[in-house]
């Protein structure tokens, strides 16, 4: 028998105080936040279920964000499994551990033992075992000859036939975690082998390539959550207009919370935040940033009304009584202000036009880029600023 003894402190990755990271998700607007997580899935360096596929990752960054999880733990232990959040084996027992719970774990070839005193009752001591008789019984192998013996549909050995031991003790941990301290794992309670991925050796879900010319494989392949083609349907629930009446804070989270565990689209999500984003905001200015920003996505007239009527509570928003007693001269300028605006507008698309950038979506995809907001909610002397590089630009094609 073989013991294996771990650190009685929590990695510092597993700190949930820590900050950094998935936290930045709060300081980044949705398009920012968008933006931040079609980078990430671009990149060969994230776990296969996480390859382009930027809809899980800023679901999965916003859940660990939610735990305080930085932005590399929280990829390669958070896992979207058929549209529920899993966590990896040794996420589990590093929770268990940061919150001053004591895990003892004793691991053979054919079996696994895991015990759990919590901090706030010593006496309470739970005790998991995981046998190979247990898998067996629930249909993850077969024993030949006292072995573990488990194929894929080609024949090749899986996990649990050539990594008995690393099973044993993911499933034993999972469960030794749910049944004595539940409360660490913030809803995730399962790993993505017991919601039926296929894992490799430490946990992992594996994305299941198969070529053009292989036959059709009728084994159940894990799905993880994408971006869907068309819009997609609103939740049973009005979620948007629960978070419209309501400023609490504490609220808001819970909302956006039980949106996610519904599984509320991409989208959706993005309104939502919005409108928790607007609700946060000290004065009028950065509620008319969303506004224009949802107003450059496209976003339904309903929303933009509420991020108006948010914004009109704010501080430096124009009353109606004051409107009706502004004195011409205040009007005119005002609007000549808006003159500018719009005309230095215009200048900017006009210099995309002749830079060779003729879809306004693109157009403003660069300025934000650069200048971290769009063009309707941009000042003038930026609209100009950007303005004089297309021109530049143009004059280089030209030549």
């Amino acid at each position: 028998m073989t013991v294996t003894t771990l650190p009685t402190t929590a990695p510092a990755t597993f700190a949930p105080g820590q900050r950094g990271g998935a936290l930045s998700l709060s300081q980044m607007s949705p398009y920012e936040a968008w933006q931040f997580c079609e980078s990430l899935a671009a990149t060969p360096l994230l776990p296969d279920a996480y390859r382009k596929q930027p809809a899980s990752v800023l679901w999965a960054l916003e859940y660990g964000r939610a735990l305080g999880l930085d932005v590399v733990t929280t990829i390669t232990t958070i896992h979207v499994i058929k549209g529920k959040p899993t966590q990896s084996a040794d996420l589990m027992l590093g929770r268990a551990r940061s919150a001053g719970h004591r895990v003892r774990i004793k691991s053979e070839r054919t079996r696994c033992e895991v015990r759990i005193q919590r901090h706030d009752d010593p006496d309470d001591e739970t005790v998991i075992e995981w046998t190979l008789d247990d898998a067996v019984i629930a249909g993850l192998c077969t024993l030949r000859d006292g072995r573990p013996y488990s194929r894929d549909q080609k024949n090749q050995p899986q996990p649990w036939e050539r990594f008995p031991r690393a099973m044993l003790r993911a499933r034993a941990i999972a469960e030794a975690v749910r049944t004595a301290c539940p409360e660490v794992l913030h809803g995730a309670i399962y790993t993505p082998e017991e919601l039926g991925a296929v894992v490799d050796q430490e946990g992992n879900p594996v994305v299941i390539v198969e070529r053009a010319d292989s036959p059709p494989v009728q084994q159940a392949v894990t799905v993880v959550q994408s971006t869907p083609n068309g819009p997609p349907p609103a939740p049973p629930r009005d979620f948007l207009a629960e978070a419209a009446e309501t400023s609490d804070a504490d609220t808001l989270a819970a909302i956006l919370a039980d949106a996610i565990a519904a599984g509320a689209p991409v989208d959706y999500m993005t309104c939502l935040t919005e409108i928790r984003d607007a609700h946060a905001a000290e004065a009028v200015g950065p509620v008319r940033e969303l506004h224009a920003a949802a107003q450059a996505r496209g976003a339904q007239r309903e929303h933009l009304a509420r991020l108006a009527a948010i914004g009109a509570t704010k501080p430096g928003a124009k009353k109606p009584e004051e409107q009706q007693q502004s004195v011409p001269a205040t009007t005119t300028a005002d609007s000549g202000e808006d003159q500018e605006h719009a005309a230095a507008l215009g200048e900017l698309y006009d210099a995309a036009r002749d830079a060779g950038l003729t879809d306004r979506a693109e157009v403003a995809q660069v300025f934000a880029s650069t200048h971290q907001c769009q063009p309707e909610a941009a000042t003038v002397d930026q609209l100009r600023r950007t303005r004089d590089d297309l021109l530049d630009l143009a004059r280089q094609v030209a030549a």
